[in-house]
């Protein structure tokens, strides 16, 4: 079988379930590379030590950034001409719109954020979670080629083999597009929890540390977000000590205490992480589904009820603005730091 990998990345930054998707591909038998953008050398050599066979590079200044209509219609004639039987996206925000258009052109369908893939005799067998989370559901793709964008962290990232090598194969950038990126701005963690192995998230929770005295010349909403900021200096530490990620629910970000790119659950990033740990967090469904893939999760909540503790392993019951500074003491001790 011959798969497509794009390989999603903002200015280099690669997105890391792209190489999940490489090794996904590899099982199946020849995995291309496909990366867009300009000045990719180091990209491509990194995608010939993560197992690609071959790497299809459009190396072109319009397409630093990313603009879907260029993009789709790039990957679209690549496919016409190659006939690859089957094209992987990792989940982003990014392809979930380029894995969609990009099926418009070619005449298919799409299997959107799937957690396994299998190749069950001539047919792509694929498993997607739906109802939240609750249910999976198995569903086939009868068109050609099959396209696919796989969950972050669902499937095995192969190991790095930096004595790997080869050279790019150009192929023609489609640069037309009615539109045109006047500018943005880059507000991402330090630790992307899209890809974290360890989330340590606060919610609305971090507001109610009574110890905490604003200052004067605060209202009331000012002195909530405020106090907020305070207790995600708690929840930074922790997560810096564990070499994690720090994540926060929709209501931690709609308070304004945390920018979105920290945020988890169905309108944020749905993650996957071994450890999950949720501070102050009541556990509303659409929190609940961003989650529900993580290997272990330990709810702190002074609220013995809240809805949380029902899909925790482990639940604390307590202040969490105690018991966060104690985790953090107890794991520097352990760990040596």
């Amino acid at each position: 079988m011959k798969t497509f990998v794009y390989i999603d990345h903002f200015k280099g930054e690669v997105q890391l379930a792209s190489w999940e998707a490489l090794g996904v591909a590899k099982s199946f038998g020849s995995a291309s590379a496909v990366i867009f953008g300009s000045g990719l050398d180091a990209l491509v050599k990194t995608a010939f030590e993560f197992g690609a066979d071959e790497v299809l590079v459009a190396d072109d200044p319009s397409l630093v950034d990313y603009r879907v209509e260029a993009f789709a219609s790039t990957i679209s004639a690549l496919a016409s001409s190659r006939t690859p039987d089957l094209i992987l996206f990792p989940t982003t925000a990014r392809t979930r719109e380029l894995a969609a258009m990009s099926a418009m052109d070619l005449n298919t369908g799409v299997l959107v954020d799937l957690t396994d893939l299998l190749l069950n005799g001539d047919k792509l067998v694929a498993t997607r979670p739906i109802y939240e989370g609750k249910l999976n559901e198995t569903v086939v793709c009868s068109g050609k080629p099959v396209i696919a964008t796989l969950r972050a962290r669902a499937f095995p990232r192969p190991a790095q083999d930096k004595s790997k090598s080869g050279t790019a194969t150009k192929v023609e950038a489609k640069t037309d597009s009615p539109a045109t990126v006047e500018g943005y701005e880059v507000a991402e963690a330090a630790v992307s929890v899209a890809d974290a192995g360890i989330i340590v998230s606060g919610g609305r929770g971090m507001s109610n540390n009574p110890s905490l005295t604003p200052p004067a010349s605060m209202d009331e909403k000012q002195a909530e977000a405020w106090r907020a900021q305070q207790g995600f200096k708690l929840i930074d530490e922790l997560a810096t000590v564990l070499g994690g990620a720090v994540g926060a629910s929709r209501a931690a970000v709609d308070g304004g205490y945390i920018p979105y790119a920290h945020q988890v659950g169905q309108t944020g990033k749905v993650v996957a992480p071994d450890l999950y740990i949720a501070c102050g967090i009541s556990g509303a469904i659409q929190h609940i589904v961003g989650i529900r893939s993580a290997k272990l999760v330990i709810a702190i909540n002074k609220d013995a009820e809240a809805p949380i503790f029902k899909v925790a392993r482990y639940g604390v019951v307590g202040d969490l603005f105690q018991i966060v500074p104690a985790l953090t003491a107890a794991f520097k001790k352990k760990l040596g730091k």
